[in-house]
């Protein structure tokens, strides 16, 4: 059976990159009908932030990233790490150096695997590998060596890390054939850059997703954006008449979907380049999906502490589902709701209070109340006084863009757009 884990260090909260490792090794695991297992690799005592891990069970859990059986820490399996370098030195394939343990690298020869991304074979020198401390003088293990002890452990038959781990490769093949193990196929993901092609990082909008939840977006966009960093849909779909077709360039998929057709040979081998304008694309994509009722709810659950928007869409249903069905069409995350939606009073130039005066007219003279004849008078007032869009937008909500006004205007109906007209007059 395929067992896959991921081993997030809690010495920050994950990036977008770090969860986009989680993603694969969950997609593999389930398109094999296999094990997601989540290892907390705390050995790293000094480094640790407070709520790193409380914040990766959160991350999978939002992203509903089911892991099997419980987290695996550890630090609390000191003792089966000092058991197996005790077997090292009994084989004096290790030494004590000073209050820690050191691994003796083998000086001949090669080390080498078959990489299963890009199905390649990887080679290093053994001469070019020094020895490295497996316990250090605190007792804790090195990454290097619990990482080998637990997946042996563990029965991880493949492990899905990033390609910054190829360096450290050789040292944990070289710990299974000191163990006389067998070791896991390896399979290391090309990193993901970002737009300057430097690492990614958060200058360039990496951020965790527990902050772009805050920011107002999806989970289903997220999952599927990041599976796009670096694999590519090669699987085939039947339409309605069931007849096959390809999709190589399909972009928006389920999570089911992604695991039905998920397979390492279609990671690609470049690093792919994060873009936070292709994100907030496809999470405006994702919203306009959404039914009316699904958007309200999940803006409900977005808003519930601000007054302001729970209100309104508690309001009469029918207006609200208008309401909803106008702003999704400018929505691109849920934050920019508000915006839309909220109002505010503008500083006006003396020439802006004019305009709003004459507006204010048009709109009053208006005898059937809907957007075709609200459409006109908008069109009178940028005409005659030659100014642009902009500026009514300012005057009628403070702000200088926002929902269609023909449309938003009629919804709120005659009597309060003359009221927040005349507001801003006076």
């Amino acid at each position: 059976m395929v067992r896959v884990r991921i081993a997030p260090s809690p010495t920050g909260i994950p990036h977008i990159g770090n969860t986009r490792t989680a993603l694969f090794n969950y997609l593999f695991a389930k398109h094999n009908k296999g094990k997601f297992i989540v290892r907390i690799e705390d050995t790293d005592r000094a480094r640790i932030v407070p709520g790193a891990e409380e914040a990766i069970y959160e991350i999978l859990e939002w992203l509903e990233l089911k892991w099997d059986g419980e987290p695996y820490k550890q630090s609390e399996h000191l003792d089966e790490y000092r058991e197996h370098a005790d077997i090292l030195l009994g084989k004096g394939l290790a030494y004590p150096d000073g209050s820690a343990i050191r691994f003796k690298m083998p000086k001949d020869g090669e080390t080498s695997w078959d990489d299963l991304i890009g199905n390649k074979k990887i080679v290093f020198k053994n001469e070019t590998q020094e020895d490295f401390i497996v316990i250090k003088s605190d007792g804790f293990p090195t990454y290097n060596f619990a990482n080998v002890i637990d997946d042996h452990l563990m029965a991880i038959t493949d492990v899905i890390r990033g390609e910054e781990f190829i360096s450290s490769t050789p040292k944990h093949i070289q710990l299974y054939n000191a163990f006389d193990w067998k070791h896991p196929n390896f399979a290391h993901l090309p990193i993901v850059l970002g737009s300057d092609r430097a690492k990614l990082s958060k200058r360039h909008g990496a951020e965790s997703i527990l902050d772009y939840r805050e920011k107002g977006y999806l989970k289903d966009a997220l999952l599927n954006y990041m599976a796009l960093l670096g694999w590519r849909f090669a699987g085939q779909m039947e339409d309605e008449e069931r007849t096959p077709h390809v999709f190589p360039e399909r972009e928006i998929m389920s999570l089911d979907l992604m695991i039905r057709f998920f397979e390492l040979k279609d990671v690609n081998t470049a690093s792919p380049i994060f873009d936070l304008q292709k994100l907030t694309w496809m999470n405006g994509e994702y919203i306009r999906m959404m039914t009316t009722r699904t958007l309200k709810n999940t803006l409900t659950d977005f808003y519930r502490d601000d007054l302001r928007i729970t209100s309104i869409l508690k309001g009469n249903s029918e207006t609200v589902g208008l309401i909803l069905g106008l702003a999704k069409t400018r929505m691109k995350t849920l934050s920019e709701f508000k915006d839309l939606v909220i109002s505010k009073k503008a500083k006006l130039s003396p020439r802006e209070k004019n305009i709003a005066r004459i507006t204010y007219e048009k709109f009053s003279s208006i005898e059937n109340w809907n957007k075709e004849a609200i459409l006109n008078s908008i069109r009178e007032v940028l005409k005659e006084n030659k100014i642009r869009g902009s500026v009514l937008y300012k005057i009628i909500t403070g702000f200088e863009k926002g929902l269609p006004l023909p449309e938003s205007l009629e919804i709120i109906g005659k009597k309060k757009t003359l009221e927040k007209i005349k507001s801003v007059i006076d």
